[in-house]
């Protein structure tokens, strides 16, 4: 076969992925469109319910505010975008899955399809729980100190930038245990290494809360405490993932290193 035969074949080959993928690409696009499209009548209502966390905490008679004309209008549409992105997700993902499946080996596709849902699973468990322990510890902590003669009445869309930013924060501190069980996997590190690490990642949990919650206390205990336990978490689960013989091989030197 001639070379420009060989290099048709490849661009061929590269054309038909790089169709595929638009293909999933689209698909995912419509699903979340389709079940936007499906809320957007509650809009109002879905918004009511993403700031319920702050809004029961306002003064009585108090409301939040509104400072751009089309901000009644646009923030209700951005959060049920968001609620139809993170409801559609699990399909967004299948066709992710469908495309990349087929280039893994059987080993690679056992253990890439546990990470995925796991992944998914505790980036939700961490918007949860920014949503429903965070976000009304913070605002009641922020409400208790209102000095007297002000009144606390929040922009939607400065709540809506804070609320995705910890929504972020949060869920991307929940996938600790799941970047512990890739690294461990890919060898980048040993089971042993990390449990030594424990101490040292501690001390960073809180440094790393206090940098990335609002100056409280609580949202930064409220993060850091549960790192240390999700890093705990991660440790079993990368036990889980790593080979027997690897694992026995790297009990042996620690013993070796003891003695």
């Amino acid at each position: 076969m001639s070379t420009n035969d060989n290099g048709g074949i490849v661009e061929e080959g590269f054309m038909t992925h790089l169709f595929e993928l638009r293909d999933r690409l689209i698909r995912a696009a419509i699903a979340v469109l389709a079940v936007f499209l499906a809320l957007v009548y509650w809009a109002p209502q879905i918004y009511t319910v993403f700031a319920e966390p702050l809004i029961r905490t306002l003064p009585q008679g108090s409301s939040m505010i509104a400072t751009d004309v089309t901000a009644p209008f646009f923030v209700p549409m951005k959060v049920t975008m968001l609620v139809a992105f993170v409801i559609a997700l699990p399909y967004v993902l299948y066709q992710a899955w469908a495309f990349i499946a087929p280039g893994l080996y059987t080993h690679e596709k056992k253990l890439a399809l546990p990470i995925v849902a796991s992944s998914f699973i505790l980036f939700l468990v961490g918007m949860a729980f920014a949503y429903f322990f965070v976000f009304p510890a913070v605002f009641g902590f922020v409400a208790s100190y209102t000095p007297a003669g002000v009144q606390m009445a929040t922009d939607i869309d400065k709540y809506l930038s804070f609320a995705l930013s910890l929504f972020l924060v949060f869920g991307l501190s929940f996938e600790t245990p799941v970047v512990q069980m890739v690294l461990v996997r890919m060898g980048v590190v040993t089971l042993k290494r990390m449990v030594d690490f424990r101490p040292y990642f501690i001390v960073a949990a809180f440094v790393v809360a206090a940098i990335v919650t609002p100056p409280d206390v609580i949202s930064q205990l409220m993060l850091a405490i549960p790192l240390c336990l999700l890093y705990q978490l991660g440790l079993f689960m990368a036990k889980w993932v790593t080979p027997q013989e690897k694992l026995a091989e790297q009990e042996a030197q620690a013993a070796a290193d003891a003695d």
